[in-house]
């Protein structure tokens, strides 16, 4: 059993990554999650961004245009106007991030703050909603990482920022990297044309009890690879077709 309840879990671990971005119509909305809540996913993956005025929301991208109705920057935005913003075909509203950890008591959450503005109210949301033990923090910087450990004043699951899934690749290579502070590794496939997730990494990693969850899997032949080589999650924009191959293979819970 892991020190982190987050990590808790009899099979690989199953995300729907912003809902199942290539399923829903919609990324990231409540909508989104709960029809993978409603499929059986119990791990949701997120983003996290801030309006000009603090109020942190389930968001990926640095603009709006994407993905809503409106222009521009997010973080350039009060919250009185981003909260009519329209998302997807179906015109669903953007949720907060304390709304969303409300909504799904049940299921846990893999959240990536996208800005060091980010840190502050995502520390303050997790203690509001006593979301801890269902969370891990995801970020590409080891700095934003180190912050919010700091910020959170407790333990807190996370996965390892750049400069350590670094040394754990140099690690699979026999080379001595000292001890990790992260609880889980979450990367591509393959990093600058190279191949990086391969049984020498998960070896690695797996030998210092540390699982490696692998974005952004959409094809069944890259899964059931995966799933042999022995990664201990996925996360997916198409949870159906997730589902369907650890259903396959005897690994699905619900």
């Amino acid at each position: 059993m892991s020190r982190f309840p987050f990590l808790d879990w009899p099979h690989p671990i199953p995300f729907a990554h912003r809902g199942g971005a290539a399923e829903v119509g919609g990324e990231n909305t409540l909508a989104a999650f709960g029809r993978a809540a409603a499929m059986g996913y119990r791990y949701l993956e997120t983003d996290g961004r801030v309006t000009s005025d603090g109020v942190l929301l389930a968001f990926h991208d640095e603009s709006l245009d994407r993905v809503t109705d409106l222009e521009g920057r997010l973080e350039d935005r009060p919250w009185s106007e981003v909260r009519h913003a329209k998302v997807g075909p179906e015109g669903e509203p953007i949720t907060t991030m304390e709304a969303l950890l409300d909504a799904f008591p049940d299921c846990r959450f893999n959240i990536d703050p996208k800005m060091d503005r980010a840190v502050p109210p995502l520390v303050e949301a997790l203690r509001r909603t006593n979301a801890w033990d269902r969370v891990n923090i995801a970020a590409f910087s080891d700095r934003r990482l180190l912050q919010l450990r700091r910020a959170a004043g407790r333990p807190v699951c996370t996965s390892m920022g750049p400069a350590a899934i670094g040394r754990l690749r140099l690690c699979g290579y026999g080379v001595p990297v000292g001890p990790f502070s992260a609880a889980c590794v979450q990367v591509p496939t393959g990093y600058k044309g190279r191949t990086l997730v391969d049984g020498r990494f998960v070896t690695a990693a797996t030998r210092r009890g540390i699982p490696v969850h692998v974005w952004t899997i959409d094809e069944p032949a890259e899964i059931h690879r995966l799933l042999d080589l022995g990664v201990g999650g996925i996360m997916t924009d198409r949870p159906s077709v997730l589902k369907q191959v650890m259903e396959e293979r005897g690994q699905w819970v619900s």
